[in-house]
Order: C-alpha cells, then structure tokens, then sequence
C-alpha cells in the first residue's frame, strides 16, 4: 500500500451525476401526474389505486426502509463495533414473518387507508386519536433528522452545500409526492434501490482492488477483532449481542413494518392479498442484500484504515462521516463515483422522506378531514391530499433546521422512535391478538408504555450507559506519518458513547443507571410493545373486556393463517389474479364473503370495504 494521499474533493461530474438522480426523481413524479388519467380520487392519490403488484413494492419496501442513516451509518457501525451487526439477517428474517402473518391479514381484510382507521373499528375514536397524533410527531421528527443528517455528514467531509442539498432533497420529495401520488413514491423508490446498489458496488469493488484481494479485507477485520459474530452474552445491558439483536431487534423493526403507516400503506396498495404477501418476502431479498453491502463496506472501511483511524487522527469529526471520507480516497481517480455515491446516500433519504409525506397525508385526510367533513366530494379530497403533501413537505424542511440547531440530539431522536413505536405496537397488538381487550384496557396499556419507554429512553439519554456496555472495539491511529511524536498512539475505547449535548457530568453512578438507564438501546421498544401489552390485559379484564361482542373480523383468526394454503387447493383460478373484483378486500377468505359486507358501519364507510 502507498503512503495515502490527500483525499480528494467534488468535481463538477459529481454534481452532474448527483443533479441526474434528482430529475430522474423528478420526471417519474410528473409521469404518473399524467399516466392513466392522473390521480383523480384520494384513493388513487394514497393508495395507487390498489392495483399494484409485488416486485415494485417490495423494492420501494427496502429503499424507505434503507434511509442515508443506513448508508453512512451502518458501515461505520460495523468499523467501530464489528461485524455482528450482520445478525440483524434473522432479525429482518422474523420482523418479515410477523408483518405478514399477523399484521397484514387483518389490515388487508378490512380494506383500510390508514391503519389508525383500525384502533376505532376495535376500540373507538379516542384510541384512533391518540395512535394518530403520535404517528404524525414521530414522523415529522424523524423526518427532518433523515433530511439533515446526510446533508451534515457530506457536507463536512465534501464540501457538498448543507442547505442546497436539505432544500433541494426537501422540494424534490415533495414535489413527486405531490404530483404523483402513490405511485410515484413506489417507482421513484424502485429506481433509487438501483442508485443505492450502485453506490455500494462500486464502493466495495474500488476497494478490494486497493486493498488486494477480499481475503486482505477478512483476515484484516479478524485481525482486529472485527468478526465478532457469535456472542451468545444473555445480559440484556449489552448493547449488541445475539439475543439484544434478534429479540429487542425484531420488536424494534417490526413496530416500523408491521404497523407504520408508511410501510402498511404500500402492501396494502397490492391488488390481492398473495401479491401483498409477496412484496413483503421478495422485500426480505432486499432487505438481506443491502445489509450484506454496508456489512462488507464497513470491513473494507476498516481494512483500509486499521493502522491510521481518521476519527481518532482528527481527520473526520463523527463516526458517520467515515463512509464519505473512504469514498473521497479511494474514488478520486475516477471523476463522477463519489458523485454516484453521494446520489445513492440521497436516495436513501428521498426515499425515506417521500414515503414519510405520503403516508403523513394519507394518516391526516382519512383520521382527522373524512371523519369531520363528511360531504368532501373525492376530486376535493385528491386535491387536499395534493395540498397536504406540500405542508408536510415544507414541515419536515423546517425540521431539518430545527435539527441543525440541536446538533448532538440525532441519536435522541433516533431513539425516541423506539421510545414511541414500541407502545404504538403493543397497541396493535392487543387489537389483533387479545380478543378481551377493550378501549379502556387500551388507553391504559398505551400511556403505561409510552411512560415506562420515555423514563429509559430519557434515562439512557442524560447518564450514557459505560463502554463496558457498549463495547467499542479498539481503533490504532500509529501508521498516522503525521507531525504527531511517537509517543501517541493511544487506541480510543475511553470515548463514553452517546451523542447526547445534555448529558449529566460527573454525577454519582447509582445502580439505577447502571443497570435500568444502560438497557441495550434495541430493548426499548421491547419494554414499550410488552408493558402496554400486558397493562391493557390486566385492565381489560375487570372493566368488562370478556362482555363485549366483537366482530370476528378485527381478530387474528386461524382462517387467515389457513388461507395461505387455498392455492395448492383451487385449481387454475387464484393464479389469475383477475379472478375477483379488485376492491373487496378478502375476497381470498370464504369466510368474509362481500355479500356480508355490504353495511355501513360507525365511521361512515359504505359496503365495508369499498370507500
């Protein structure tokens, strides 16, 4: 290996490459304007109409999925914690499952817009209320983080402009989302997913090359203690081990598959229930391989830097802006690659943002405009979805400057997700799988979480669990040839980490911190989803949950599970997809015919599925 140079800068076929990404984005957002009549009722607007298949979902699944937090931050993740982040693999393998089986049936039977629409059919309109207020806080929040975080990171490490790229990120994502609808989101997704895998490859390609070899690369990473995959430590205090990633992951991911409006609103959109299910799986594909890419890209980030860290050295000034700073070295010989990688970051965040405002307008026009104006003809209702669009457009701009002004909060924020969509899905949950539950059990079981979550997340915040808990691996600053004396190549594990600016100095460590406040960070939402399942049990009982008579419809029957098996027993008839009429909702169930749901229930809906 040469002595490093210095890293390189953008050049103008970066910005060109970048600029590309942005119309391409653009185009396919004023293409679906037009295409087929243009979006002529909300539900066209918001649900595509309901005539999407698999593949494109199931790629629009993965990319919003994988915002630029995945994309810079994973790799460096793994560069400073090891490579047993990849045991998220099984996480994402049962997070699917769950989604699938549980969740998605009941949603796609009762034929919904917004998945807040459910809490009132099972429990009534203030449950809907509550689940609704907090979507739309927790999605703005993150929302703006998404936008700024990438924009931050590139702009230190590129000299990329930080305000250019927020207000061109925020008016693009908008504009298609406004424009298209729907399905503008899940094509202009499908597109980006190939601008990220792009990225990546060339990323991992350009520097196995440098580097000589993938086997340089591995026994690198071993030599560093960075193929730490199997620690089977059952401490629930330690931030990553086999069972935090694959119990407290599967409960934090699955309250973003399973239940959030972004995610549920794009399967639900499918044409038939089989084709849903499909997105959701052929997603699991997606979800694998871009793990596997950020896996590979953190060991290639450490094999390149194992001897010379540029955190340490002073070269870089977070951990996120060591992807960016890898891709100016290694790429600068070829004029347009960073560009490319730049654009597959952004794509993560356009992807990320736009299904958030898609989803933010869809959640607004079905559970607080329908229910209050009742007479809204549906051309007016596309129109105020269009217009709604652009106010959360413009909110989540507003945002990414809020959170340039906090600074140091992006974890908080990142945990306050956790914090938040840990008692939303205990919340489900309840709905779906406990048949005695009941309003009154509900809104206690969720205020329980949602207090016992904040009280850690909080906790967790202001006194940062020790590096024991967290296990930083060692990084080496001593093939630095810098004016530094010899004397010092410390390797930094000191670093207590958290990115919080009002953390406790100095206090006292008391065993409440030590053990309650150092729960792994991936726990939180297990706390949230388990304490509001079991609160709302235990309040369900007395106040009258067994008397109540419910709909079987709103439950998790065996018949649902059951019908997954119909294809091996009809013949020829469910493989054409035309076989039944695209809106009743579960027509693959017998046992909800359409005949019976022709009645008009509480909220307002005619022919229970049709809108």
């Amino acid at each position: 290996m040469d002595v490093p140079r210095g890293i390189g800068t953008f050049v103008v076929w970066d910005y060109v490459v970048f600029a590309a990404m942005l119309l391409i984005s653009a185009a396919i957002g004023i293409y679906y304007a037009f295409a087929g009549g243009g979006q002529q009722t909300s539900k066209d607007f918001l649900m595509g109409g309901r005539s999407m298949t698999a593949v494109p979902v199931a790629l629009s699944l993965t990319a919003s999925f994988m915002s630029a937090v995945t994309v810079l931050g994973t790799p460096s993740e793994v560069y400073r914690f090891g490579a047993i982040f990849s045991i998220f693999a099984i996480t994402y393998f049962f997070v699917v499952a769950i989604s699938a089986e549980v969740f998605l049936p009941v949603f796609y039977k009762l034929g919904i817009t917004s998945t807040y629409e459910y809490l009132e059919l099972r429990f009534n309109k203030c449950v809907r209320l509550c689940g609704t207020v907090l979507f739309i806080v927790l999605t703005i929040l993150y929302t703006g983080i998404v936008i700024y975080a990438p924009a931050l990171a590139l702009n230190q490490v590129t000299g990329f402009d930080l305000w250019g790229a927020v207000v061109a990120t925020g008016v693009v994502c908008t504009f298609y989302c406004t424009l298209g609808g729907l399905k503008a989101v899940v094509w202009t997704d499908v597109f980006q997913v190939g601008i990220m895998v792009a990225g990546f490859a060339s990323v991992i390609i350009q520097a196995v090359v440098i580097q000589g070899g993938i086997s340089t690369i591995l026994k690198d990473a071993y030599n560093g203690g960075r193929l730490n995959f199997w620690n089977f430590n059952p401490n629930p205090l330690q931030r990553h081990t086999f069972w935090t990633i694959v119990i407290g992951g599967t409960f934090t991911w699955t309250s973003i598959y399973g239940v959030n409006q972004s995610q549920v609103q794009r399967y639900i959109a499918c044409k038939s229930r089989f084709q849903a299910k499909m997105s959701l799986y052929i997603n699991l594909l997606g979800l694998w391989a871009i793990l596997t890419c950020s896996v590979l890209c953190g060991l290639a980030l450490y094999s390149r830097y194992h001897d010379c860290d540029p955190w340490t050295a002073k070269k870089v000034s977070a951990p996120d802006q060591l992807m960016p700073y890898l891709v100016l070295d290694i790429l600068q010989d070829y004029p347009g690659l960073p560009g490319l990688f730049v654009a597959c970051a952004y794509s993560g965040t356009l992807s990320t943002v736009s299904s958030s405002i898609n989803a933010l307008a869809a959640v607004t026009v079905e559970d607080l405009v329908k229910p209050h104006f009742r007479s809204l003809s549906e051309r007016s209702l596309s129109w105020i979805s269009q217009g709604l669009s652009v106010m959360f457009g413009a909110l989540c701009i507003g945002m990414a400057a809020l959170a340039s002004l906090m600074g140091a909060l992006l974890q908080a924020a990142l945990s306050i997700f956790g914090m938040i969509g840990g008692p939303l899905l205990g919340l489900f949950a309840l709905g779906i799988l406990v048949p005695f539950a009941n309003s009154i059990g509900a809104l206690a079981g969720l205020l329980a979480g949602f207090v016992v979550s904040l009280w850690v997340g909080i906790g967790a915040q202001l006194y940062p669990p020790l590096p024991e808990r967290t296990m930083p691996l060692s990084l080496e600053t001593y093939g630095c040839n810098s004016t530094y004396n010899v004397t010092n190549w410390v390797t930094t594990t000191e670093m207590p980490f958290s990115t919080s600016a009002f953390q406790v100095y100095g206090a006292e460590r008391t065993p409440l911190m030590d053990n309650w406040y150092s729960l792994s960070y991936l726990y939180l939402s297990t706390l949230g989803t388990l304490v509001t399942l079991f609160m709302g049990m235990l309040i369900s009982l007395p106040t009258g949950g067994r008397k109540q008579n419910l709909d079987r419809r709103f439950l998790l029957t065996k018949e649902d599970f059951l019908s997954n098996f119909d294809i091996f027993k009809k013949k020829k008839h469910t493989l054409s997809y035309k076989s039944h009429p695209i809106e009743d909702g579960g027509t693959d169930n017998p046992a909800f015919n359409h005949i019976e749901l022709n009645f008009t229930d509480q909220s307002g809906k005619l022919n229970g599925t049709r809108l």
